[in-house]
């Protein structure tokens, strides 16, 4: 990372939206630049019902709508991780507005150890190739005429990015608000020693910059959901991280969380769809997607 960069380039101020989905408690954004009105959507979310496996587009009818109606160009559908808590809408969008559909380029990682867990054939690809591009750790590209610059963040999944656009920082899951802490490190791949030092180089960002989450929680106390705040705030305040809390006393405290957190409401079908860029599997010879259940796997008893 290079910070000396990043700081000239925090001149830019994007124009940023949260959606929020009530359903997952995520935070969809539209991150537009004023001069060029091209923009970027993050971690979309497709509706999807468990009790009668179905699935809808009301949220990502609802960003659509948006771009349309300010008369932005959409340039890019970003995925900071392969998300176990909603489905991603990235193939819905990019088929009403365009745009390349990205993410960390250790999906691969993830594919592979979830291609196994579900049983997937030799026709899943896990090469990542069901994306337009990967990014890796210092890659840089354009939202008009703002700059991107790509930090990997791993430690919640191996495949975890952070996105600094302009003056904002994209952080995923990797951050939650500062009163609420950090998110689980304990799905395959995560680890809460390799979270610790990836929020230390967040720290490294200057204070005021912005930071976006995917996700909030209303924890004891608070009654608003709130998604933005600053890398200072979390540096000073952060319940998990905050200043003088050292490696093992964060990942005691990480692992002691974890073991007592279930497993999302929707990871089966999450995982299955997101691993794939957000596209369902094909369908069987009878027209219909079947997504699978695994019964009292490893997997499922964490």
């Amino acid at each position: 990372m290079n910070l000396e960069t990043i700081t000239e380039h925090m001149q830019h101020t994007p124009l940023v939206q949260g959606f929020f989905d009530p359903n997952t408690n995520t935070i969809s954004y539209v991150v537009a630049d004023p001069a060029t009105n091209r923009c970027a959507i993050i971690d979309s979310v497709m509706d999807y019902e468990p009790n009668s496996a179905t699935i809808s587009f009301e949220s990502a009818d609802t960003i659509a709508g948006y771009i349309q109606s300010h008369g932005y160009h959409t340039d890019w559908i970003l995925e900071t991780h392969a998300h176990a808590d909603h489905l991603s809408a990235a193939p819905y969008l990019q088929e009403q507005l365009g745009g390349k559909i990205a993410i960390g380029a250790h999906i691969t990682v993830v594919q592979e150890v979830f291609g196994k867990v579900f049983n997937e054939g030799t026709a899943f690809e896990r090469d990542g190739s069901q994306f337009d591009a990967l990014f890796r750790n210092g890659d840089t590209f354009m939202i008009g005429t703002i700059p991107v610059t790509v930090i990997e963040t791993p430690g919640h999944t191996p495949a975890d990015v952070t996105y600094i656009i302009g003056d904002a920082a994209f952080v995923g899951d990797t951050l939650f608000m500062p009163d609420y802490g950090t998110a689980r490190c304990d799905f395959p791949g995560g680890d809460a020693a390799t979270m610790y030092a990836s929020i230390q180089t967040l720290f490294t960002l200057p204070d005021h910059m912005r930071m976006f989450l995917c996700h909030d929680y209303l924890p004891e106390g608070r009654t608003e959901y709130v998604w933005e705040t600053t890398v200072g705030a979390q540096k000073h305040e952060n319940i998990h991280l905050k200043e003088g809390i050292d490696p093992d006393r964060f990942v005691t405290t990480r692992n002691a969380k974890d073991a007592t957190l279930g497993m999302p409401r929707l990871i089966i079908p999450s995982i299955q769809i997101n691993i794939r860029a957000g596209e369902l599997p094909t369908a069987e010879n009878n027209g219909t997607v079947y997504l699978k259940t695994p019964v009292n796997s490893a997997f499922s008893k964490k």
